[in-house]
C-alpha cells in the first residue's frame, strides 16, 4: 500500500529528471504570425515556432520576419538570422512582447525552408 501512494511522487521524480537531462526546455507551440501580430500578450515569454520571409533595415540595423500581409516579428540575434534575407524560414524561440516595444523572438533555431 505504501508503494501504491509513492507513485506520484516516483512519476514526478522522473519527469523532472528526465527534463533536466535533456536541458528542461519546454516544447516550442507552432504560431503563426497572424495570432501573434492579433494577440502578441497572450504568447509573452513563451516558446513559439512560426515561420516568414526574413527582411531587414539598415538604420539602425535590425532583422524581423513577415508574412505576405506584412505582419511581423522582430528577430535577434542579428547573426543568427541574417544569413537567411530573403528566405522564407521556420524560427523557433522565446517570444516577447511589450506595448512600447512590440514583439520579438530571441532566437533558438532558424531552419531555411526553400
Amino acid at each position: 500500500m505504501r508503494f501504491a501512494r509513492s507513485l506520484p511522487l516516483i512519476a514526478a521524480a522522473t519527469t523532472w529528471l528526465m527534463l533536466s537531462a535533456c536541458g528542461g526546455e519546454e516544447p516550442a507551440a507552432q504560431v503563426p504570425l497572424m495570432v501573434l501580430a492579433s494577440q502578441p500578450a497572450s504568447h509573452d515569454g513563451q516558446m513559439i515556432t512560426t515561420q516568414g520571409v526574413v527582411r531587414y533595415v539598415e538604420d539602425p540595423l535590425h532583422y524581423w520576419i513577415e508574412d505576405e500581409q506584412l505582419r511581423r516579428v522582430g528577430v535577434e540575434p542579428d547573426d543568427m538570422i541574417a544569413p537567411h534575407l530573403g528566405e522564407t524560414v521556420k524560427v523557433t524561440g522565446r517570444f516577447h512582447y511589450a506595448p512600447e516595444e512590440g514583439r520579438s523572438l530571441q532566437l533558438h533555431q532558424v531552419e531555411p525552408l526553400e
